[in-house]
């Protein structure tokens, strides 16, 4: 496991469509979105294994969501770990969506290109 020796940063990347987390200047995980409307739909969440147990994915998830609120748009948690987060944390409620099956499909056909 790797100990950082400054505390993390999270940085949006709009043109891999991700939130990372940067440990010492090294990249430690992300959280995957798309963009629909005024929605933000957050697909999917790692950490990798060297940065695992240290906190980071909440971390990760309590910055990029301020920062989906400070741009206006609203919060929809397909991924399960937003999702388990969400629940905890209901600071984001008012601008949290329900997943739907109109999300899903459309998720589905902006992924596969």
């Amino acid at each position: 496991m790797t100990q950082p020796t400054t505390a993390p940063s999270v940085r949006r990347v709009d043109s891999g469509h991700r939130y990372e987390i940067l440990v010492d200047g090294e990249s430690a995980g992300h959280t995957a979105y798309r963009d629909r409307d005024d929605q933000r739909v957050l697909h999917h969440t790692e950490i990798g294994d060297a940065f695992a147990g240290q906190g980071l994915a909440a971390v990760l998830l309590q910055r990029a969501l301020s920062d989906v609120r400070a741009s206006g748009k609203r919060i929809v948690p397909v991924c399960p770990y937003v999702a388990k987060f969400l629940t905890k944390h209901d600071e984001f409620a008012d601008i949290t969506d329900p997943v739907t099956t109109d999300v899903l499909r459309w998720l589905k056909t902006v992924l596969v290109h």
